[in-house]
């Protein structure tokens, strides 16, 4: 029998690999009250300087009205501050505040366990050995990836 065309795409293996990962820790972040792009959203300005929306958006996968939504809820909790930019509001740097931190912190500290023991299940020693040849392809088909 031939191998189906999907299961040899590598976008598509890799976005149903993307999403397997997700599955398993998506009940986490809705236990902490929060869906997938709010958390990627704090996850993102946990350990980045304040970013304008229009980058966020680049940076959670997100198309910039339905990033400027989840950024709406997570203001209104408390968990980020938008400075505004009169001239452009894609400009506007998006800040992670104390509480979100606070928030955001415990649930990296799982998102890393979760990842861990993920890893060794498949024999990996270090996230390094997934992460490099991912890096590479976007480096490849994104230039202005860091």
């Amino acid at each position: 029998m031939n191998e189906r065309f999907v299961h040899r795409h590598l976008p598509y293996l890799l976005a149903r690999a993307s999403h397997a990962l997700w599955r398993g820790f998506e009940p986490v972040v809705r236990a902490a009250g929060l869906n997938s792009l709010e958390w990627r959203v704090l996850a993102t300005l946990a350990d980045s300087p304040p970013l304008p929306v229009g980058q966020l958006a680049l940076e959670v996968l997100a198309k910039q009205p339905t990033l400027t939504k989840a950024l709406a809820r997570l203001e209104a909790q408390g968990w980020v501050t938008r400075d505004v930019d009169n001239a452009d509001a894609r400009r506007a740097p998006v800040v992670l505040t104390d509480a979100g931190r606070r928030k955001v912190e415990p649930l990296l500290e799982a998102a890393d366990a979760y990842q861990r023991d993920r890893l060794r299940e498949l024999g990996v020693r270090s996230a390094n050995a997934l992460q490099e040849p991912l890096r590479a392809l976007l480096r490849a088909f994104e230039p202005h990836t860091d």
